[in-house]
């Protein structure tokens, strides 16, 4: 995002407002619009706190039928999270602001590269909860002092349902893969959220624009999608490789293919996104080194050095072992047989998570014969029950 100094000099200078102005809400709606696009938002709306009754009811849907898998802490803090004056009471609008992060390329164009790992875009560059959230906080202070008032600001962590409140703000509508759809910007867009007791003017809430379009239902490789505009986490990918802290199950791991930090699939087939492209490069660029790296290399990162490759990244968060797991998956589907000896080497790894996966990726890529020697071997010294049922799962189905 584009970036400039937000000291007390810079609230107070030429683009402070006088009294007329920050008592005509209009004009301060305006004035907000034009700070926050100097700050690098790309959009900015404005909802009530009220406005969002209809997804409360689909949230508590999703929540009842457990599609939100192991991720409790969206059920721990449902009723704050369906309404914001349950979060914070005195709050009168909610500002919705967009950073469009549309890549500069084909993102599924990697997984035809089976040798390499696919990161997501979001987390190719520096974690966007720090620099929007950063950029968030200096528009609050403006906010304040150009018309007194009490706020909070949000990126993602807290208990907001950012993509509804911003459907109602007009920044998009959320499509039939449940992520916000904007027509300027596509599906790829970062929400920041204020909250704030002054009462400014609402804009009109966006309206759907899908259509008959199935795209994102029908590329999602692990059939997340029960119906349109319903999404069953347990089988997405993204909760898959980042969420989940156990072993990634059977059903999906064929599935997963080379991904090994989320999925872009149903985002990157928007038709919307062919408007989304302009003024990335200028903001959240990614890391060329994480565009496509080898999962050879990426198979021997101790925890430092996962921590130095993915510092300031949203991939630090899974930690070491996660990841290692997930690159041996993609091993596993690689069909590259010279990356059997690196899953080879992590069957002696530290982690049970890490050896469970490295069994799986090995029957993947050797001839029985050489696997069941491995097997024997491993019976005899290994304790942690989960890998033991990976080497018992392996052998009874052959390459399962």
């Amino acid at each position: 995002m584009a970036r400039r100094r937000a000291g007390v000099a810079d609230l107070r200078g030429s683009r402070f407002l006088n009294n007329a102005v920050a008592n005509d809400p209009d004009e301060l709606r305006a004035a907000l619009t034009r700070e926050a696009r100097a700050l690098g938002f790309d959009c900015v709306g404005i909802a009530a706190p009220d406005s969002i009754a209809d997804a409360a009811k689909h949230f508590r849907t999703f929540l009842e039928t457990g599609a939100h898998g192991d991720m409790d802490w969206l059920a721990a803090n449902a009723e704050r999270r369906i309404d914001p004056r349950a979060l914070w009471p005195d709050v009168r609008s909610v500002i919705l602001l967009g950073v469009n992060y549309g890549p500069d390329r084909d993102p599924l164009a990697i997984l035809q590269q089976q040798s390499k790992g696919a990161i997501s875009v979001y987390a190719q560059g520096d974690d966007y909860h720090d620099s929007i959230k950063k950029h968030l906080k200096t528009l609050g202070r403006w906010l304040v002092a150009a018309a007194p008032c009490e706020i909070k600001v949000f990126v993602d962590t807290a208990p907001v349902m950012e993509k509804p409140l911003a459907q109602a703000a007009g920044l998009g509508w959320q499509g039939k893969h449940t992520n916000l759809v904007s027509r300027e910007y596509g599906s790829w867009l970062f929400l920041g959220v204020i909250f704030t007791t002054l009462e400014l003017p609402r804009d009109g809430a966006a309206s759907d624009h899908c259509g008959s379009c199935r795209a994102c239902l029908e590329i999602c490789p692990t059939a997340a999608f029960p119906a349109a505009y319903q999404l069953d986490a347990r089988r997405c990918i993204s909760y898959l490789t980042i969420e989940n802290k156990g072993p990634v199950p059977h059903e999906f791991r064929k599935a997963i293919g080379n991904r090994i930090y989320g999925c872009d699939d149903c985002l990157a087939v928007c038709p919307w996104n062919k408007f989304a492209q302009a003024g990335h490069e200028a903001k959240l660029a990614s890391r060329a080194e994480l565009r496509a790296p080898d999962l050879a290399e990426l198979s021997r990162l101790d925890d430092a050095a996962f921590r130095a490759l993915f510092a300031k990244s949203p991939v630090k968060r899974i930690g070491r072992d996660r990841f290692i797991r997930n690159v041996l998956i993609a091993i596993g589907n690689s069909g590259d047989r010279a990356l059997a000896r690196d899953a080879e080497r992590l069957l002696a790894d530290a982690s049970p998570l890490v050896r469970g996966a490295a069994v799986w990726a090995l029957a993947q890529l050797i001839e029985p014969e050489p696997f069941a020697a491995l097997a024997l071997r491993a019976f005899a010294v290994e304790r942690a029950e989960s890998v033991v049922a990976e080497w018992t799962a392996a052998e009874r189905t052959g390459r399962a």
